[in-house]
């Protein structure tokens, strides 16, 4: 065999090499109904095989007022709870400003350096994406999103990205939503493409020629849909991709390809 062309395969994470689960830092910013997830999911693997092969060390939210759950959830699971208003940061600063400047930029990542500190603190070798709705300038996260993001335009860019992509694929015409995971970057939903959902099929309750010219009633289909998209997508394949790396089974070539069990996946794994 020439070895010469041979593709270097480098796991996310190399439970044989750690000798230990894959420590995860939560974070999120709203309800943490992805987190309270991924927590349920590592009980259950403790129940069914003894032990997980991840375990969530700490919960780190980027709300302090009343809507955010995380203190809740850490309490329950008896894990170090750290909340940092992102809000109130940028307030004391003068106001929030795009991460497009570099003024934004650095400003966002010394915010960041409180959560850096944590990750190192508790030797961290994941960050959960649950619901986070800030920019993050870390590196070594899993995210979320509501769409398929192996769906390219014309251009042969991401289709749908960004907030508002259930409402975006609902007036691209699809007929079925999926979530995706991802590995992040420094772009809005351009990192390296994990696992891909079951579908959902996309239900209107008018013709989508109407539904274009009733921006109410399309923002409440959008918003049922995407519920509705958590609990068989996001929910779903948030855990079963944090589970699948800790057991060592995705890898990046050198290019930043992903593979599941040395197996390419350029349209991510779907089960």
């Amino acid at each position: 065999m020439d070895t010469r062309y041979a593709v270097v395969l480098t796991p996310i994470f190399d439970p044989g090499k750690a000798g230990r689960p894959m420590g995860v830092a939560a974070f999120m910013s709203g309800s943490g109904t992805n987190i309270r997830r991924l927590l349920e999911y590592e009980k259950r693997l403790h129940e069914k095989e003894g032990s997980s092969p991840y375990h969530v060390v700490f919960v780190f939210s980027d709300r302090s007022d009343g809507s955010a759950a995380g203190e809740k959830i850490a309490r329950e699971h008896a894990l170090p709870y750290v909340s940092y208003d992102i809000r109130a940061y940028y307030s004391s600063r003068g106001g929030r400003r795009t991460v497009r400047t570099s003024e934004g930029l650095a400003l966002r990542q010394a915010y960041d350096q409180v959560a850096r500190r944590l990750v190192t603190a508790f030797e961290v070798d994941l960050i959960a994406l649950g619901g986070y709705m800030s920019f993050i300038t870390l590196s070594g996260c899993v995210n979320v999103h509501p769409a398929d993001l192996s769906i390219l335009d014309g251009e042969g860019c991401r289709k749908y990205v960004g907030d508002d992509a259930v409402r975006d694929a609902i007036l691209g015409g699809e007929t079925h939503l999926r979530a995706s995971t991802l590995w992040t970057d420094q772009g809005v939903d351009s990192g390296p493409l994990l696992m891909v959902s079951d579908p959902l099929p996309v239900e209107l309750p008018v013709p989508l020629e109407v539904l274009r010219k009733d921006p109410a009633l399309l923002g409440r289909v959008a918003k049922a849909h995407q519920e509705r998209l958590k609990e068989i997508g996001d929910w779903r394949i948030f855990p079963r991709t944090i589970e699948l790396i800790a057991r060592g089974r995705f890898s990046f070539d050198h290019a930043g390809g992903v593979y599941l069990d040395g197996m390419p996946v350029p349209a991510g794994f779907r089960e």
